[in-house]
């Protein structure tokens, strides 16, 4: 809590109480300008709803696919299952930097039926590498949807296959509202992680403005404001920087926090109602 608490303090100073070695937490002259500039130059509005409907179509995309994937893990048998359950565990293990000339080159290239096409610079690539378990974190939530299920009862599977159930539907009537908890977990992860994410963003996405992406470049962009207000030269104070950068920060991290408050009932409901006691 101490550094959200140090960046909220001095997001509320202005620039005279950035450099006062008496002031520790509160503000001798409380300001918003701060948070003015940071969200003019963040563009704020249009950078969060473009955050929030990226994040939320990315997860509910991961989160489908990886609970098949893990379904199919755990209950199924299948020609090379340990090796391809091996390949989720290097997807964990190898971060996807490794990879980031390979992913370039593979959808700036992108062979359509021979015709050669350039898919960067839109958000097309990362659905597709969603829907192939490759996006973020994509092996970490097969892992943890894989071990839930490896608790389930099997007893509950075999009761619907007698009632007439095929796969799919004992898949979506019995284990999916079974799973509520983990679902709701790979979830929240899976948004949180889109949230900040800045690598596959910055490679995919182009000109659609993210916070990640912006809040990487605030400080470049508070030094060209401060030229542009002082007639086109001018050098921006370290301390001054940092306190709208601080600001920015809280800009991404409030809408998360205020995220966990909203969920944090859905979740313990959906504990609760598997049985599982807090």
């Amino acid at each position: 809590i101490q550094p959200l608490l140090n960046k909220l303090a001095v997001s509320f100073m202005a620039e005279q109480d950035l450099y006062d070695t008496t002031i520790t937490l509160i503000p001798k002259h409380f300001s918003l300008s701060n948070w003015k500039i940071a969200i003019n130059l963040l563009n704020y509005k249009s950078t969060l709803i473009n955050t929030i409907w990226v994040s939320i179509l990315v997860s509910i995309i991961e989160v489908f696919v990886c609970c098949l994937v893990g379904y199919g893990f755990s209950r199924f048998q299948f020609p090379l299952k340990r090796f391809w359950f091996f390949c989720v565990l290097l997807v964990i293990v190898i971060p996807p930097q490794t990879i980031s000339t390979s992913l370039f080159l593979h959808f700036r290239y992108f062979n359509f039926f021979g015709k050669t096409i350039n898919l960067r610079g839109s958000i097309l690539p990362y659905i597709m590498l969603c829907f192939g378990c490759m996006g973020l974190k994509n092996g970490l939530y097969i892992f943890m949807i894989r071990q839930f299920f490896l608790g389930f009862p099997f007893e509950l599977e075999e009761a619907a296959y007698v009632d007439g159930c095929g796969p799919f539907k004992t898949f979506f009537r019995i284990m999916i509202p079974g799973a509520k908890p983990i679902i709701t977990s790979c979830f929240l992860f899976s948004f949180v992680w889109q949230w900040t994410d800045s690598f596959y963003s910055n490679m995919f996405l182009g000109r659609l403005q993210v916070l990640s992406i912006n809040i990487s470049s605030l400080v470049e962009r508070f030094g060209i404001y401060l030229a542009k207000l002082n007639g086109g030269t001018a050098i921006a104070p370290q301390g001054y920087s940092n306190a709208i950068l601080s600001t920015g920060v809280l800009l991404v991290v409030i809408p998360l926090i205020i995220l966990y408050i909203f969920c944090q009932r859905l979740f313990v409901e959906s504990l609760a109602s598997t049985g599982v006691k807090m």
